[in-house]
């Protein structure tokens, strides 16, 4: 019994590690669609988001039936309750990632961010990015340094997007009012996939260590 209760542990931590990686995937995707007004690639993303979907229900049914028919100790419960936090996380990922999809289908062929704030944008892409990959090592290493860079890309995260919104708020912002709520929203979703990017890290850490750490951002 034991050996099936280690491979069970050992299928819900494959899982995790998979969906990560697929959240990745998407947000790489996304952003290119976002920046280049790629129909194509924006499409993929959404269509793509139903695995994620998939392989986060079928890991929480798994989670779920070890629990209630393998009465974990405080280690392995640990891990498991965990591992069903992070996924809902992940699976909000891949949602947020699946939007900035959207944006950029919707507005096509025109691309969603006027050209004088798009640095800031290509910005936003490359530390999410790098927190989704960052995410994905940490669950496939344990390393728990890594949860440090990712509260750091975070923080520069939270100033792009204060950013964000002064320069919407600026006298000198002339966009129309779709443009505005597009930038908006937009930052927005750049912003919510790092706090929950944060939020895996702080419980794979937590399910690590048996304790929590504070994020920079304090949630």
């Amino acid at each position: 019994m034991r050996k099936v209760f280690q491979a069970e542990l050992h299928q819900i931590g494959e899982e995790l590690i998979e969906i990560s990686k697929l959240v990745s995937e998407a947000m790489q995707k996304a952003t290119t669609a976002f920046e280049a007004a790629d129909t194509e690639l924006a499409q993929e993303v959404i269509a793509a988001d139903a695995r994620i979907d998939f392989l986060q229900n079928d890991l929480d049914e798994r989670a779920i039936d070890v629990l209630a028919l393998q009465g974990p100790v405080a280690s392995d419960l640990r891990m498991i309750v965990g591992a069903l936090r992070m996924s809902a996380s992940l699976e909000r990922m891949g949602d947020l990632a699946r939007h900035i999809a959207q944006l950029a289908r919707l507005r096509f062929p025109e691309n969603v961010i006027p050209e004088s704030i798009r640095p800031t944008f290509v910005e936003l892409a490359q530390l999410d990015i790098a927190i989704a990959n960052k995410v994905t090592e940490l669950l496939e290493t344990r390393n728990l340094e890594l949860s440090l860079e990712i509260n750091t890309h975070n923080a520069r995260i939270n100033e792009l997007h204060a950013g964000v919104f002064k320069a919407v708020a600026a006298a000198d912002w002339n966009a129309s009012a779709p443009t505005t709520v597009d930038v908006t929203l937009a930052s927005r979703y750049f912003e919510r996939f790092a706090d929950h990017g944060i939020s895996v890290a702080r419980k794979g850490v937590g399910a690590t260590t048996g304790s929590m750490v504070r994020s920079s951002s304090g949630r």
